[in-house]
């Protein structure tokens, strides 16, 4: 079977060009139209998915830096020497060396007055408060309600990380918040 195109226009292609009307009954290449269109919209999808993965993966391993960075205190600060942030003169650098052995290395940073020490007692509603710094323990937990349990000196650490988007505008991950912040408290004695 033998196409021929008539030079007269049918009244549906009245006033239109020739090829322009073999153009639009053409239909060659729309599937690669269609798969770039839906591919751009996977590739944006495949981005946030990346960006918010790695911000949640950097605030895990921050929560986790400075739990052994707490763990690192209790190790090196023992009993004899409480409370650490007076009588432990390595405690400083065991909390900063334990903090940046993390993934994170050096971005992980300790925030002004970290580490700090107190007393916190547990009140009748199982919610632990602070109560009053190391210069002055209180004899037991009557300020919370919970005048049989005596208080705990903790300590606290509190640690930041600057979280930076990799997809910057194109994706979710430029409005996540940054820097990343956590404090983790641990019993000291």
């Amino acid at each position: 079977m033998v196409w021929v195109m008539s030079r007269h226009s049918s009244p549906r292609n009245e006033g239109v060009p020739r090829w322009l009307g073999w153009l639009a009954a053409n239909d060659q290449g729309t599937a690669g139209i269609e798969f770039s269109l839906v591919a751009g919209i996977f590739i944006v999808a495949l981005f946030n998915t990346i960006d918010v993965a790695r911000y949640l993966y950097q605030r895990m391993e921050l929560e986790n830096a400075a739990q052994m960075a707490a763990q690192a205190a209790w190790k090196a600060c023992d009993v004899a020497h409480l409370p650490a942030t007076t009588n432990c003169p390595g405690l400083s650098a065991a909390v900063t060396a334990s903090l940046r052995s993390s993934s994170l290395g050096a971005g992980a940073t300790q925030a002004t007055g970290s580490p700090s020490e107190g007393y916190y007692c547990v009140n009748t509603a199982g919610a632990l408060v602070y109560v009053s710094g190391v210069s002055a323990k209180p004899a037991d937990c009557s300020s919370v309600g919970n005048p049989t349990a005596q208080p705990g000196d903790y300590i606290k650490i509190q640690a930041s990380y600057a979280y930076s988007s990799l997809f910057g505008a194109i994706s979710v991950g430029a409005t996540l918040t940054s820097p990343i912040a956590t404090t983790t408290l641990m019993r000291l004695n």
